[in-house]
Parts: structure tokens; sequence; C-alpha cells
């Protein structure tokens, strides 16, 4: 068996520094010795988990893994060994997916919050929060509001001066905030009054304490084991320590945060696929209909193969992104294009591996004792959050222009970005600055990834339609008129998106299977060193079958032109397919089957 995915009973982190290997073995142990059942029962009764708030304060798990290096050296902190590390961040949130989305929520929204403290310049502020931090505290992100969503524009949080004395008084609600039950503090997003006589109508950013009486915590707007907050605060005192950022640096941050605590949900949407996977294949394998098992009939077969192959680029996209993450530089964001993707692509194709396993499954899929019930519910979350699918691909398509200018010979002179394995702080995440600037950002040339698995046929199908979408592209750009049409530039969107998704796997691919310099993949909470080129066939031929699905669709807009609608039409292929190689792959699939059962 590879070992291309996480397996809890034989996950060995030797990758990480032993306090972060010893802190994540302790927490796959608090799921496993909660158990099943348990966990289940609190998923229904929508239970606080007061057991996992208690557990993250004595491991210390929080405090270990979110405190940069700068921050853990103040002498009011003291954290020796601090350091904002993706490496077993990334390990964390896998986990964490893995065996409750719910609990999970407790950490990305604590991301969130923690991302407009560690790019300010207040001090005190950072100390505060850092020490918090170490005593177990959680911390949440005061962005959306039920009127405006996440709509940084818009906000109903006004920061006005204080009529008698010093500081301010801010009032304003807030929803769909994490942690706003239990959190330690509030990074909240306002704007200062129009009669602020130093910065009226700018944006703020302040620390929010939810145990003072000024602060209103309204109701849980889900129902779930997660707290997911409508607060409102009344004539909260801000004062100038509680000031993270104002004006443009507030919008920054905000953006920032985003970028930072994004990406997690593309891991965390493996996790769940991963565990979901493992159900669904032993349920399938140990069930007999018509005397064979489930696992014999051939669209099952397909099924799970396209699955588990759906899954592979998953676990290999992720960490290749992280590796261009934790490299950026302030001349170097390549992230900025990458990142979305993770958190658009790597979780929409979460989406569609619950949706393959359920049609294996079926109606198992809805009894409540199983882990895949809460799944078909969580995993729908992901695309949603952080900005949504359609948010992500609008963003992904600024970067076109400069990414055909890379693949046509005119792209930046970057440095080679070898797998990140090392155990750094990765400060530049709290360092971004503006975020504007994206059409001044370049790529590399894609295409030598794409050649070194050329002679692989899927590969080279899909290569054939890489280089056909670019000449469409490049003849048949969108028109002015089509430029206003969303549905249309989603559609190409959803090509562009493809593509970058394919050269990044590559790209990992490369680093898991040849002997490359900085040394091998290792990747999340797996063993990539059992990763072949018959694994990356097989994966392509998924991807084969995806790009004549969105070149279907980009021609069957209302608004394309007939010479699009060919150019479109053009790039649909088909896979290739070696019925040989095919029982192969699909007997690596059926070795897992009884591979992990969580503990009852």
């Amino acid at each position: 068996m590879s070992g291309l995915l996480f397996n809890p009973k034989t996950y060995n982190p030797t990758h990480l520094d032993e306090e972060s290997a010893r802190q994540l073995l302790a927490l796959v142990d608090f799921f496993e010795t909660k158990g099943k059942a348990k966990l289940k029962d609190e998923y229904h009764a929508a239970q606080w988990y007061t057991d996992f708030m208690e557990f993250i304060a004595k491991e210390n798990l929080f405090s270990n893994v979110a405190i940069p290096a700068e921050v853990g050296a103040l002498d009011e902190v003291k954290h020796p060994g601090a350091a904002w590390d993706l490496r077993r961040i990334n390990d964390l949130n896998e986990i964490l997916g893995f065996y409750s989305l719910d609990h999970w929520y407790a950490w990305q929204v604590t991301v969130l919050g923690l991302g407009p403290v560690w790019t300010s310049s207040n001090t005190k502020a950072k100390a505060l929060v850092a020490n918090l931090l170490k005593e177990g505290g959680i911390f949440g992100f005061g962005l959306s509001e039920q009127t405006h969503g996440a709509d940084i524009y818009s906000t109903d949080m006004i920061v006005r001066p204080n009529p008698d004395g010093e500081g301010w008084l801010a009032s304003g609600p807030k929803y769909y905030i994490g942690n706003g039950n239990e959190a330690a503090r509030l990074a909240v997003f306002g704007k200062f009054s129009d009669d602020d006589p130093e910065r009226p109508g700018e944006y703020v950013f302040f620390l929010a304490d939810p145990k003072a009486p000024q602060y209103e915590l309204q109701k849980n707007v889900v129902h779930g084991t997660m707290y997911v907050s409508a607060f409102e605060l009344h004539d909260y005192p801000v004062t100038e320590d509680d000031i993270l950022h104002t004006g443009k640096p507030a919008w920054d941050a905000a953006l920032a945060a985003i970028n930072v605590g994004k990406v997690n949900l593309g891991w965390a949407s493996t996790g769940i696929a991963e565990h979901s996977f493992y159900e669904a294949l032993d349920h399938a394998y140990n069930r007999v209909l018509f005397d064979k098992r489930v696992t014999d009939f051939t669209h099952v077969k397909r099924i799970l193969a396209d699955a588990y192959s759906r899954l592979i680029g998953m676990k290999l996209y992720a960490p290749r992104s992280a590796d261009y993450f934790r490299s950026s530089t302030p001349e170097d964001r390549r992230f900025l294009l990458f990142n979305p993707i993770t958190k658009m692509k790597v979780t929409m194709e979460g989406e569609r591996v619950i949706d393959l396993l359920w049609d294996v499954i079926a109606a198992r899929g809805f009894e409540k004792d199983t882990y895949f019930e809460q799944a078909v519910h969580h995993i729908r979350a992901l695309p949603k959050l952080e900005g949504t699918v359609h948010v992500n691909l609008a963003l992904v398509l600024k970067f076109l222009p400069q990414y055909l200018g890379a693949a046509a010979g005119f792209g930046s002179d970057h440095p080679e970005i070898h797998a990140r394995m090392d155990h750094k702080d990765d400060e530049y995440l709290f360092k971004q600055g503006s975020a504007s600037g994206l059409s001044q950002i370049g790529f590399h040339n894609p295409k030598p990834a794409f050649e070194r698995f050329k002679d692989l046929p899927n590969v080279a199908i899909f290569i054939e339609q890489m280089t056909a979408f670019g000449q469409l592209i490049a003849t048949q750009a969108p028109t002015k008129e089509q430029s206003d049409d969303l549905d249309f530039l989603l559609s190409i969107g959803q090509l562009f998106t493809l593509v970058v998704y394919a050269q990044l796997i590559l790209e990992s691919a490369a680093l898991a299977i040849d002997d490359a310099p900085g040394g091998k993949r290792e990747t999340s909470v797996s063993d990539m060193s059992g990763l072949t080129e018959a694994h990356i066939d097989r994966v392509f031929q998924v991807y084969v079958r995806d790009f004549s699905e969105y070149a279907l669709s980009l021609a069957g807009q209302p608004t394309a032109t007939n010479e699009q609608r060919e150019g479109a039409q053009g790039l649909i292929r088909h896979a290739h397919r070696d019925q040989a190689a095919e029982d192969v792959f699909y007997s690596e699939v059926i070795a897992q089957a009884d591979a992990y059962k969580m503990n009852p």
C-alpha cells in the first residue's frame, strides 16, 4: 500500500519538531479516546466542546503553533521556539478536518482573529494576545455583518469619540463570528465616525473582550457544536491600546488575515474526504449484493478509483501551494494566485469526492452513527467560506494575462521553489503589506512542469487541451460586453484554474518522485514515497474529463460567439484508459479496505 492517505493508526510525524509531533499525536489520541459514538452524540446535541478547550489549554496546542517568532521573543511573552510554521499547521488542519470540522472551526477562526493582531505594530496588543494564547485562549475575527456579509466597504460598526473622556466608544452588530461565545479577544472591524477629529470615516481594527458588559452575545446562528455568533457592541470603550490598524492598513490587514486563513479550508476538506473514503470503502467492501461484493461492480470500481484519484490530486496541490506561500517575499507574491485555488478548487474537489462516495454507500450516508453523515454537511460549507467559489474564481482570473505571458516565455525570473519541509517561522505571512498591485505579479513558465510528465498518455492529452485553451484566449478573448457577464467569465475561470491546479500537482509529483535539490516531498500527514507515474496518469484521466466538461459549459454560454463556441468545443478530448493499468490502480484502492476505523 502506498500510504498516500492519512491514517491515524500509522501517523508518525517524524518530519516535525519533537514537541509538535507529540502534540499532534496527543490530538489524534484525544479523538480516538473520545470515540466516534460520543463525538456523534455531541454533534447531534450541538454541544459546545468544553473538553476540547481544556485539551487545547493543557497541551498548549494553539500557542505552540500560532505565535510568530517575533512575538514570542518579546520580553512580555518569552515563548522560546515560537514560530508560525505552515508545515505543522497544515498537519493540524488535516487532522482536525479528519475528525470533526466543528472542532477545526475553533482553530480556523482563531487564525483569522490573530491575523490583524500579528500584522499590527501594537506591541502591547501582541503581548496580551500571545499570553492569552498561552493560557489556552481562542480568538475570533469580527468582520462579517448580517446586512453586509463580508463586504469590507460597508460596516455598521461605528467607533466614535468618547464624549466623556479619552478614547472611543464602539457600537454596532456583527454576524457569523466564530468563537464569539468563548473568545479571549475578538479582532473587530469597523469605521471611525465621520465626526472623528483625526480619522473621520476611516477603517479601524480593534480588540474587544467578550466578557465586557458592553458586549451582547445574541445567539449561535447555526445548529452545531461550533459556535458561530451574532453579537452587538453597545458603547464599548476602545482605548489606544486596543487599536490594531487604522485607515488603509486596516483594509490590508483584513485581506492578509483571509489570505492566511483561507488555505486552511483546503486542508480541512482533504481530512474530511479521507475519513469518508475509509468509511465508505469499508462499507462497500464488506457488503454483498447479488452474490458479489459491492466493490466488484464495474461502476463502483470506476467511482472509487475516481474518488481516490481526486484525493491524490488534493494532497499534491495543497502542499505545493504552501511551498510558494512559505517562500513568498515582497518581490514574489505568486501565492496570491495559488492560495485562492487551494481554498476554492481543493474544497470543490472535496465535495466531488464525497458525492462520488455517496453514490457508492447510498442510504448508509444518512445514518446518524456514521462519520459520513456529518461529512456531507460539513463538506458543503468549505467552498462557501472565506469567499465563495465565485469570488475566488474572479480573483484567479485577474492573473490570467500574466500567467499566459509566462507560458509564452515572458514570465518573471523567480528562483525555483523546493519542497518546504524546514522548521521555520513564516514571517512574511504577517508582513504582506498592501493588497494592491496584482497586475504586477509575475509567474514562472508552467510548461516545464508538464514536460516532465509529457510521456504519460493523459498528461499528453491534457497538454493538448491546455495549449488549445491558450490559443482560444489569445485569438477569441472575451469582448467588453462578455467581461461584464460573470457566468461567461467563470466558465473561463474554471478552465484556467484547472490548468494552474494541474501545474502545481505535477510540480509536487516531481518533488515526490525525483531526486530533487532540497529533498523529496513529504506532504502533510502522509508519506508520498509511494507515489508513481501510474498514479499521476490516473489522476489526469479525471482532469482530461473535467477539462472537457468545463469546455462544454463555455461552449454553451449564451453570450459566446460562434468562433468561441467552436474553439471551446475544440478543447474536448477523450481520456486514455488502459484496463490493465486500471486494474492495478484499483487493487491499491481495495487494499485500503479495513485499513482504518475510528474507535467506537
